[in-house]
C-alpha cells in the first residue's frame, strides 16, 4: 500500500522554488499548476507520480518537515542552521550559493581580533552566537533585526553584522566590507526521519536521481 501514499514536498517560496522546480523537471518531476501565477491554490498535485507540493516561507520549511506535514523540504543551509529542527539533511543541490559573513566597516576588523565585547546585529542570532561564542570564544551582544541589517553599523546600533552575502554590492554601496566568512551556504534537501524509514525506497531513488543531475 505504500505506493498509494503521496510524498509531500515543502518548497521555499521565491527564487529557490523556481530553481528547485527547474531541477525537478530535469529528472521528470513536473507540476504545471504550481507555475500558474494566477492560481490561488495552496497544494499542488502530480497524481501520476503521487507527489504533492506546497510553498512556504524559508524558516517554516524545516518545521513542516520535522512535524511530518512534509516528507521532504528544499531550503537554504542558513535556515537549517538557524532553526535546529530534527530533520535529516540529505543532499546539497549546489544552487542558491552564497556565504554567511561577518561584515562591517573596514575599521571594525580590529574589534574581531581581541576579546573586546562588541554588538552584532543579525537576522540569524543562533548562527551568530555559535560563531562568536563557540568558534571565536568572543563574548558579544547579539541584536536581532528583521529588516535591512546593513543599516545597523551605519547608524551605530552595532559594530558589525552577521548576514548572507551574495555579490557584496549592497555592502560596497554602504561602505561596508566582508570581515570574516562564517560558512558557505546553498540549497539543501531535508527529509523527515520517519518518512526516510517508511518510504526509504522512493526517497532514496529520488535523491539518487537529483544527485546524478546536480553532479552530472
Amino acid at each position: 500500500m505504500s505506493e498509494e501514499r503521496y510524498l509531500t514536498f515543502a518548497l521555499c517560496k521565491g527564487r529557490l522554488a523556481k530553481q528547485t522546480l527547474e531541477l525537478f523537471e530535469k529528472v521528470g518531476i513536473t507540476c504545471e499548476e504550481i507555475n500558474d501565477p494566477k492560481t490561488r491554490k495552496l497544494i499542488f498535485v502530480n497524481d501520476e507520480l503521487k507527489f504533492r507540493f506546497f510553498l512556504a516561507k524559508g524558516p517554516d520549511v524545516p518545521t513542516y518537515v520535522e512535524y511530518g506535514a512534509a516528507d521532504i523540504g528544499i531550503v537554504g543551509k542558513d535556515v537549517i542552521m538557524e532553526e535546529h529542527r530534527k530533520i535529516y539533511e540529505a543532499l546539497d543541490l549546489g544552487f542558491g550559493k552564497c556565504r554567511m559573513c561577518v561584515c562591517g566597516p573596514a575599521s571594525a576588523g580590529e574589534l574581531l581580533k581581541g576579546q573586546e565585547r562588541i554588538r552584532v546585529a543579525t537576522k540569524y542570532p543562533d548562527i551568530a552566537k555559535e560563531y562568536f561564542y563557540d568558534q571565536k570564544n568572543q563574548t558579544v551582544e547579539i541584536i536581532k533585526l528583521n529588516g535591512s541589517i546593513e543599516l545597523a553599523p551605519i547608524v551605530g546600533l552595532s559594530e558589525v553584522i552577521v548576514d548572507i552575502v551574495e555579490t557584496g554590492s549592497t555592502l560596497r554601496e554602504n561602505g561596508l566590507v566582508v570581515l570574516e566568512e562564517v560558512c558557505p551556504l546553498s540549497a539543501r534537501v531535508v527529509v523527515n526521519p520517519v518518512s526516510m524509514r517508511m518510504e526509504n525506497e522512493r526517497i532514496t531513488k529520488l535523491l539518487q536521481e537529483l544527485s546524478a543531475c546536480v553532479n552530472g
